[in-house]
């Protein structure tokens, strides 16, 4: 996948995930995209091991994938930083 579509569809999983996992976030659209692009890592990883194909370019199965790990980072974040704080 190319640097340009991992930004773009990092940025709309992250986007995403924010939306599905509502509440108090540290940063502003960088940390958006990074969160994205992470959950791209991490979702791809996952359906990887599930059989399926992880995020693969600029389509909805990608945006998809990145969500769905995007969404789990978040849960992991805030489970972190909730115990700690």
């Amino acid at each position: 996948m190319g640097l340009v579509s991992w930004v773009v569809v990092g940025l709309i999983a992250g986007l995403l995930a924010k939306w599905v996992v509502p509440g108090p976030d540290p940063g502003g659209i960088i940390v958006t995209a990074l969160i994205g692009m992470a959950g791209a890592s991490v979702g791809g990883f996952i359906v990887g091991i599930l059989g399926g194909s992880g995020a693969t370019g600029f389509n909805i199965w990608s945006v998809l994938v990145a969500t769905l790990g995007a969404v789990i980072l978040l849960y992991v974040y805030r489970a972190l930083t909730r115990r700690t704080a």
